[in-house]
C-alpha cells in the first residue's frame, strides 16, 4: 500500500555565501553569521565624532581606529571597517564565534564607553528530505530531516496553512516527525530554519487508500472504523439465494367448489392445471384424495406423462 506523491523542492537562500546583518549598537546584542558567509555588524552611527575606538575579541585587540584611520586590523585579509561604522567579516569560520567588546576613548585617551556583543557562527541548512510512510491503520508518518544545519527548527503547513489538531494524529508543528490522520491530503510543506538560513520542501500527498465505514455486517455486527478500501470485505450485502424448484411428487386436495366436469378414468392429468370433482345429479361429494406423479421417460422421443391414482369416492344417497 503506497500513497502517490508529486515532489516539489524549494530552497531559500542556502549557500556558503550567505550574508547576515546585526545591530551591535546596543549593549548585549546577539549576532549570527553563516559558516563560510559574511556578517555586517553595525557598531556606531557616526565615527567622525569619536576620537578613538577599539574592537576586542576575548581581550584580544583585532581592530584599532584613531580619527577614522585604521591603526591595526588583525584579520584584514577578510575583514574591513568602512567609514559608515559597520564592521564586515567575510569567510566566517567557527573561531569567529565569541564575545566582542567595543571600547571608545575621548581626546585625553580615557575610556568613555564600552559595549559587549556576542557573535554566533552557524552552519546553514543545505537541504531537506521528506520521508512519508503509510502505517497499518491508514495514518501517514512523515519525517523531515535536514543536512548541514546547526540548531534546526521545524514547522509544517498544509495547503498554505498551519496543520491543525484535527489533522495530526501525533506530533506537532514544531517536531521533525509527524503522523497525519487517515483523511489528510494536499500540499504538505516542511520548513527548516535556523538563525542564518531557511529551507523548505513540499510534497503533494494523498491518503493511504483507507476509507471510513459505519455499517452493519452480514452477521449483524455493527462495524465502524478505517479499513483499506482495496481489501474491504466488510458490509457486503448477501447474495439472494434462488428459490428451490417444485418436487416431482405433489398431493392435491379435491374441492367441491367451482364445479367442472370430472375427468374420465385412464385420462392423463397435468399437475400444472388444478381440476375439481363436483356434485352431479345433486349428489354431495364426501371426499377425494388424488396422488399425482410424473412418469419416467421410456425413450428420448416419448414425452413425459403424469400417472393418476384414484382413491375411493363416496356419494350419499340423500338429495339436498
Amino acid at each position: 500500500m503506497q500513497a502517490v506523491f508529486v515532489l516539489f523542492v524549494m530552497l531559500l537562500g542556502v549557500s556558503y555565501g550567505v550574508e547576515t546583518y546585526c545591530d551591535g549598537r546596543r549593549d548585549g546584542a546577539q549576532c549570527y553569521g553563516a559558516l563560510g558567509g559574511t556578517v555586517d555588524i553595525q557598531l556606531m552611527d557616526n565615527t567622525s565624532e569619536i576620537n578613538r575606538y577599539q574592537l576586542l575579541k576575548s581581550s584580544l585587540k583585532i581592530l584599532d581606529v584613531r580619527k577614522n584611520t585604521v591603526i591595526s586590523n588583525t584579520i584584514r585579509e577578510r575583514a574591513h571597517f568602512p567609514s559608515n561604522g559597520t564592521f564586515r567579516i567575510n569567510k566566517l569560520n567557527r573561531t569567529d564565534s565569541g564575545n566582542y567588546s567595543l571600547q571608545t576613548f575621548d581626546s585625553d585617551g580615557k575610556s568613555s564607553d564600552e559595549r559587549i556583543l556576542q557573535l554566533f557562527i552557524e552552519a546553514p541548512v543545505s537541504s531537506v528530505l521528506l520521508d512519508p510512510e503509510c502505517l497499518s491503520q491508514g495514518e501517514m508518518r512523515v519525517s523531515c530531516s535536514s543536512e548541514g544545519g546547526d540548531s534546526p527548527q521545524y514547522s509544517w503547513t498544509l495547503d498554505g496553512r498551519t496543520l491543525t489538531d484535527a489533522e495530526l494524529f501525533s506530533g506537532n508543528n514544531e517536531s521533525n516527525i509527524i503522523t497525519l490522520k487517515q483523511h489528510v491530503s494536499g500540499h504538505l510543506v516542511c520548513s527548516v530554519r535556523n538563525n542564518v538560513s531557511d529551507v523548505s520542501k513540499e510534497e503533494r500527498i494523498s491518503t493511504c487508500g483507507f476509507i471510513f465505514i459505519n455499517c452493519t455486517s452480514v452477521n449483524g455486527k455493527q462495524i465502524s472504523g478505517w479499513v483499506y478500501e482495496a481489501n474491504n470485505t466488510l458490509c457486503i450485502k448477501p447474495t439472494t439465494v434462488p428459490k428451490q424448484t417444485a418436487t416431482s411428487k405433489e398431493t392435491a386436495v379435491v374441492s367441491n367448489k367451482n364445479p367442472t366436469k370430472i375427468k374420465p378414468f385412464n385420462q392423463t392429468v397435468s399437475s400444472d392445471n388444478p381440476w375439481y370433482i363436483t356434485e352431479e345429479d345433486d349428489q354431495e361429494v364426501t371426499y377425494a384424495h388424488v396422488i399425482i406423479t410424473k412418469c419416467q421417460r421410456k425413450d428420448a422421443e416419448q414425452r413425459a406423462e403424469a400417472e393418476v391414482e384414484y382413491g375411493q369416492i363416496k356419494f350419499s344417497s340423500n338429495r339436498r
